[in-house]
């Protein structure tokens, strides 16, 4: 009961930072070896990297679902704590891990039968093809390391015991980082692999990772009861309300996917160099959005638990404080954009045609970050409340109905680096949504309490 009560006694800004600082400490160990694994990729070739950029959009799917699945997850386990309905908990518990099972099936499918045409309707090289087709196939085949370990530090995250989800995390993105060089360059017993030695370090490093979580799920996560009878017997109310708040988020994270194949497909009527560069610029991006997304999982359980604890003086707390945690990362990720593009941009060894896109491209597309920043933070009230419509409809909104089509209409210039304002164009749109649908909620659920 203690740990229970945490999210509704705890001072708020301290309660988020020790709910979030070990998630956004795990995420930025995460955009490290996201990073490090292009930069060793980029020594294969600039062709390897491009191949790792075109199976980009299908791995962002594959989070999209673990993901979404999670938010379901995470809104319907805390919300019920704060409720104290346990027996609740723990069918939104055991559903989701059976859930999260039929996730990786679908991958599997996917991986067998689709990877080699999803890079081939992207790009006509052949070694690109074989490259990508070869990395998108290893990931997806053994997704079940990444499906796990998402739902496992959902479950951790929505307890409040963070410091072992960021262990989890932590621990298979540093196992990744060791086997990438050894398993593409064939360092010491290890084979040479190239391209499939950075796809074979990267579930590897997941399936540590889901382990650690199962583990610290059944030894030290005493508010829920994982049982495998429970997993095999689904239940069809529990898993329609983590669908209900789920599939919203997994939809906008899906558009995310949809968006990067699209600019994918944008970029390469230019160059391949262009959409090598984009694949860059989601990397190094990764750096400052991962810890607000840390902070916005870690928020979302505070907000949901205090939801359904009715403390309107918290809620509103918490809600300030991390708008401005999140504007402030944003601001610190908008300066080093500008500031050192080239220097970022060399970790990948660019070339000359790579470093006269890259410079432009990161220059432009860090102006929307502050805006980014804004737009998460409050997202996280639509996610706590299940109200994660309106996120999908924002995300719809920034990706496909703004960002796509402007890009598109500036790459008919024929000057690539027209296309990268599409980015600054679409978030404030972002914005104008977010900020709408936020006082909206705030009023009928938050002022009325």
């Amino acid at each position: 009961m203690a740990k229970e009560n945490r999210m509704g006694t705890q001072p708020v800004k301290q309660l988020i930072i020790s709910m979030s600082l070990p998630m956004m400490i795990s995420m930025l160990v995460q955009a490290l070896y996201n990073v490090v694994d292009s930069i060793f990729v980029a020594r294969v070739g600039e062709g390897a990297l491009t191949a790792v950029t075109l199976a980009f959009p299908m791995q962002n799917l594959m989070i999209a679902v673990g993901s979404g699945t999670g938010v379901g997850i995470n809104a319907l386990l805390s919300r019920s704590l704060g409720e104290k309905r346990f027996d609740r908990s723990d069918s939104a518990a055991n559903n989701g891990i059976f859930l999260t099972f039929l996730s990786f099936i679908l991958f599997l499918i996917i991986g067998l039968f689709f990877s080699e045409p999803f890079i081939r309707s992207q790009i006509s090289d052949p070694q690109i093809i074989a490259y990508g087709a070869t990395y998108l196939r290893i990931v997806s085949c053994l997704s079940f390391g990444i499906f796990f370990q998402m739902t496992f530090e959902r479950l951790l995250q929505s307890t409040g015991k963070t410091i072992y989800s960021m262990i989890s995390q932590g621990t298979g993105a540093i196992i990744n980082i060791i086997f990438d060089p050894l398993l593409i360059f064939g360092i010491g017993p290890f084979p040479e692999l190239g391209v499939a030695g950075a796809a074979y370090a990267t579930v590897l490093g997941q399936l540590v990772g889901s382990s650690i979580g199962l583990f610290c799920n059944l030894k030290f996560n005493n508010e829920i009861n994982i049982s495998i009878k429970k997993i095999l017997k689904p239940e069809a109310s529990t898993i329609g309300e983590i669908y209900f708040v789920g599939v919203p988020s997994m939809l906008m994270m899906s558009i995310g996917s949809a968006m990067t194949y699209l600019m994918n497909l944008i970029l390469g009527t230019f160059s391949a160099t262009a959409t090598a560069v984009f694949g860059v610029y989601f990397k190094l991006q990764s750096f400052f959005f991962m810890p607000v997304f840390g902070l916005n999982n870690g928020l979302i359980p505070v907000l949901a638990y205090n939801y359904g604890a009715k403390r309107k003086d918290r809620i509103k707390e918490a809600l300030k404080f991390a708008i401005v945690l999140a504007v402030s990362i944003m601001v610190i990720g908008c300066v080093t954009f500008l500031a050192i593009p080239e220097l970022l941009l060399s970790f990948f060894k660019a070339s000359d045609d790579m470093l006269a896109i890259g410079v432009p491209a990161l220059r432009t597309i860090c102006l929307s970050f502050p805006l980014a920043g804004v737009c998460i933070a409050m997202g996280s009230i639509f996610q706590a409340f299940s109200k994660s419509f309106y996120s999908l409809i924002v995300s719809i909104g920034r990706q496909l109905v703004v960002l796509i089509p402007v890009a598109w209409l500036f790459s008919k210039t024929g000057n690539v680096n027209m296309v990268w304002w599409a980015f600054p164009i679409a978030e404030l749109m972002s914005l104008a949504l977010s900020s709408y649908f936020f006082r909206k909620l705030y009023r009928e659920k938050v002022a009325t309490m």
